[in-house]
């Protein structure tokens, strides 16, 4: 059990029947009336940020999410396969459950594998990964004012932004939480 007066960034904690985390917290102490805990928390497995305020005495049932590494397998049929590097087990996992920036991983990739009493709500990709350059048009010459991109896309079929200079199958690396170009490999 956690009370509400001891809410940390990144804490979960169970609250009518959901997994919730503590994005952000503060401790008020108005000058008139009790004192209370302003939070905002994000549902781990839906995604949805609520705020809220909880009296400091307040106590919940602490969540355990467990973090795996997991290698990244195959796709079969909407379904991506995640080999648990200890077991050999494969762990398959719904189209629908992977986020956005999964698009930059490619196969043979280790990723964290979120789950909550057995069942998998998440998957977090690498910070950052090297990937090839399958298709990027020409820079052209003279065009050199500064900071001008164009578009390429990747082996694993993403497509980003890179500077004019980045030919075809050049290897770059890429910040996969938001998705921009770091620099070549």
């Amino acid at each position: 059990m956690i009370s509400a007066g001891d809410f940390r960034n990144g804490v979960t904690f169970e609250e009518d029947g959901n997994v919730l985390q503590v994005v952000e917290f503060q401790h008020v102490k108005p000058g008139k009336g009790a004192a209370f805990v302003r939070t905002k928390t994000k549902n781990v497995i839906t995604g949805a940020v609520t705020e809220k305020s909880y009296n400091p005495s307040a106590k919940f049932p602490t969540a355990f999410i467990e973090r795996k590494d997991m290698e990244y397998s195959y796709e079969d049929g909407g379904l991506y396969y995640f080999m648990d590097q200890e077991t050999y087990e494969l762990v398959p996992i719904n189209e629908s459950d992977l986020p956005d920036n999964f698009k930059f991983v490619k196969e043979n990739m280790v990723c964290k594998i979120l789950s909550y009493k057995g069942k998998v709500f998440g998957v977090e990709p690498p910070n950052f990964v090297v990937l090839q350059v399958t298709k990027s048009d020409p820079g052209v010459k003279g065009d050199t004012a500064t900071n001008v991109t164009k578009p390429a896309t990747l082996e694993t079929g993403a497509e980003v932004k890179v500077p004019l200079f980045i030919d075809e199958g050049e290897m770059i690396q890429i910040d996969t939480r938001t998705g921009e170009y770091l620099g070549r490999a």
